[in-house]
């Protein structure tokens, strides 16, 4: 099966990590992200800028995305939109979105926005560690030996 990585670029912090694996097991890796979140052009590595309009990285992504792909994203939106089209999600810290857990994170995610918009401060992701990538590039090499084996 001929598959590929997708990553939603504009706020992605594991994009070496992304660019390793993807050499590892000979993959082509699409970047996608805004013209407010400019991309240098790597080998190995095609790079989509597209609008710089709220949902333009994810209308790309989702209608360019197969079955089998593997979506890097932290947006559980296109998460789900990619697990509908068959594909694989996984986050930059490496948490694998399933059918099962993705129901549950839209929900946490309204959640959160109904307390922000009646005014309660919610926190924000914390800081990137390396341990943090090093848990992303595991996961990610997990999932990819896996997709290789079948």
């Amino acid at each position: 099966m001929t598959y590929k990585l997708i990553v939603d670029a504009d706020a992605c912090p594991v994009k070496a990590e992304i660019r390793s694996a993807a050499a590892a097991f000979k993959l082509g890796v699409v970047m996608v992200a805004s013209f407010d979140h400019r991309l240098q052009p790597e080998e190995g590595v095609e790079t989509v800028q597209v609008d710089r309009s709220d949902q333009s990285v994810d209308l790309y992504i989702a209608n360019r995305i197969r079955p089998g792909d593997v979506l890097i994203t932290q947006d559980f939106g296109l998460a789900a939109l990619a697990l509908g089209k068959k594909a694989y999600a996984i986050s930059n810290r490496g948490q694998l979105f399933t059918e099962r857990t993705i129901d549950f994170l839209l929900d946490r995610r309204h959640e959160q926005a109904r307390l922000r918009r009646g005014g309660k401060h919610t926190k924000g992701p914390k800081a990137m560690t390396a341990v943090d990538r090093e848990e992303f590039l595991q996961s990610l090499t997990k999932l990819l030996t896996r997709l290789q084996e079948n």
